[in-house]
């Protein structure tokens, strides 16, 4: 489904030396924005069911770690479905 959706902007690998009979379950798009990737799920007739978002901070600031953009992890999950 995911390349009949996003076709050629769809990477089955990050890595060049990975030889042809070598599973990866990785993919990987070539967008720059999000918004395209949204774009394109909508224009296949799906829509965003749900999301997920956690943030967390590795330093406290009074440790004197690294700067605020450093220091900040996030993760977020998008679910889309076809009707």
């Amino acid at each position: 489904v995911a390349k009949e959706v996003f076709g050629v902007t769809l990477n089955e690998s990050r890595d060049p030396d990975r030889p042809p009979e070598r599973y990866t379950a990785r993919y990987y798009l070539k967008f720059n924005f999000l918004e395209q990737a949204f774009d394109r799920l909508s224009e296949a007739g799906f829509r965003m069911a749900a999301c997920s978002s956690t943030g967390t901070c590795a330093f406290a600031p009074e440790q004197g770690g690294p700067a605020d953009d450093k220091i900040w992890t996030s993760y977020t999950e998008y679910v889309f479905c076809r009707d």
